[in-house]
């Protein structure tokens, strides 16, 4: 298995190549240069699989044998999920009126990316330790990201990692999960702008070739592809847990509803499709509306500015992970691709050509949810279950209860039709306990678990970025003074 540039400006590599880089030397994203196809009795022998084997059985088709040993990469595996909460990993908690709500949220830091972060985690330290050798981390993040990324290579002699957060756009308990890990190889780097931007700063030390060599930086954002890998197990284990039964020819299809910010979860979402999963696709977004209006009209364009919204972990204007899903439904299109994301680099403004809009509307559904809506879901979902939906958990919900089955449901009316509809999955990426004004906003009660409550009594560490402030030369400063002192 080799991994090439959605661009086309690079060699190939192999899975430790693309697992070391952040984005590829020529600004493209490492994908596989083949997919998996998987058959119907592959897909039978894995339905009675655990999330935990799926992973496993997934990565094994991604990372060759002579470069991780099966029985090394399984081991890895348990390692990495061996602080997860719940004994399944992930859970799926069915209630009432068809909603499904996958629970990707048992990791230590309360949300989904402990899932693809632990495992990258274990991937790391594997291949540092064979080669003795150090990187540098650099990690921009809407939320959640960071104190994934910090839990899964805190302490490590090897690694270092700078995280820079947008000061005031992440709840107090996101950032609290990033501050008060007090280590030495963890650089916390609290900046007065949005998401996007904060991503400008760490684009430029990676295109900066010199630099990013001398250092080893790489990325552990969902540019990285084995976060991307390992997203693939959410979309088998949703459709094994949802599917009526895998006996009938075509196998039954299954909607899943991905709450998306960056892309990473719904462009997992498009290589299990491609291997052979029958699933139906939603990118379900706030406010921030990009990928919705590149699904309805091809418009991939930003807005005059992010809107700070109740699902700020998705409050992102710039999902590079489209880029991959465009790639994929290009047939592998480098040329075509470097065309069109180097015009949006540039204007900022993108309408897809017909044919490739064509192919993306056929993969994906879509649907923007305010953040009315997102309160609403939140209510509804906790009067008639007494669940707690994150705010980002609700984007995807918003979806269920406006389809006509949920809404039929919901008003007590006989609703045949509803039988006999396909079955529905929702994402949830997020425990409710680390969004408490969203709940407060709701009119709902916190149950907030003793291990975030702790965190506000926690001593704190991190270092400003104010505006005005050249940010890449400031980080530059601080991984060349990390470096000297090693």
């Amino acid at each position: 298995m080799e991994y090439v540039s959605t661009r086309g400006g690079t060699g190939t590599v192999d899975f430790e190549g693309a697992l070391f880089s952040g984005y590829a030397p020529d600004q493209g994203l490492f994908m596989p240069q083949h997919i998996p196809s998987l058959d119907g009795d592959t897909l039978q022998r894995w339905s009675s699989l655990s999330y935990r084997e799926l992973v496993k059985e997934l990565c094994s088709l991604f990372i060759t044998a002579e470069l991780v040993p099966r029985s090394t990469l399984n081991d890895l595996i348990d390692r990495a999920f061996s602080r997860f909460r719940h004994k399944d990993i992930v859970h799926l908690s069915r209630l009432k009126d068809g909603l499904n709500v996958l629970e990707l949220w048992h990791g230590v830091t309360y949300a989904f990316k402990d899932l693809s972060l632990s495992c990258t985690g274990q991937f790391l330290q594997y291949f540092l330790e064979k080669k003795q050798k150090h990187v540098t981390i650099l990690v921009g993040t809407s939320g959640d990201t960071g104190s994934s990324a910090i839990e899964s290579v805190r302490g490590q002699k090897n690694m270092d990692i700078f995280v820079l957060l947008p000061k005031g756009f992440c709840t107090q308990i996101q950032e609290l999960q990033m501050t008060t890990v007090i280590e030495d190889n963890v650089h916390v780097f609290a900046a007065h702008g949005n998401s996007d931007e904060i991503d400008e700063p760490i684009k430029e030390l990676f295109a900066d070739v010199d630099f990013a060599r001398k250092y080893n930086l790489m990325s552990l954002n969902s540019v990285n592809w084995s976060r991307i890998m390992v997203q693939i197990a959410h979309h088998f284990y949703a459709y094994f847990q949802c599917a009526p039964s895998l006996d009938t020819t075509p196998l039954p299809v299954v909607e899943i509803v991905v709450p998306t910010g960056g892309g990473g979860n719904i462009t997992a979402g498009c290589i299990a499709q491609k291997m052979g999963l029958p699933i139906r696709l939603v990118a379900a977004v706030n406010s921030n509306d990009i990928i919705h209006r590149t699904v309805q009209h091809g418009d991939f364009s930003l807005s005059e500015s992010v809107k700070a919204t109740l699902a700020s972990a998705m409050d992102i204007q710039e999902p590079y992970n489209v880029e991959r899903i465009l790639w994929l439904l290009s047939g592998s299109d480098s040329r075509l691709i470097k065309t069109l994301m180097e015009q949006f680099s540039i204007s900022k403004s993108l309408q897809l050509p017909e044919d490739l809009h064509r192919k993306l509307s056929e993969t994906l559904r879509s649907c923007s949810a305010s953040d009315k809506d997102i309160v609403r879901a939140m209510q509804r979902c906790w009067e008639e279950n007494r669940y707690l939906l994150c705010p980002h958990s609700a984007v995807a919900a918003h979806y269920h209860y406006s389809q006509p089955d949920g809404a039929c449901l919901h008003q007590k009316f006989s609703c045949f039709s509803f039988l006999f509809s396909t079955p529905r999955c929702c994402l949830a990426p997020a425990s409710a306990a680390k969004f408490q004004d969203a709940l407060l906003r709701a009119g709902l009660v916190p149950q907030v678990p003793p291990e975030i409550a702790a965190l506000t009594v926690m001593e704190t560490r991190s270092t400003p970025l104010e505006r005005g402030q050249d940010w890449a030369q400031v980080l530059r400063g601080q991984i060349e003074a990390m470096a000297q002192r090693r």
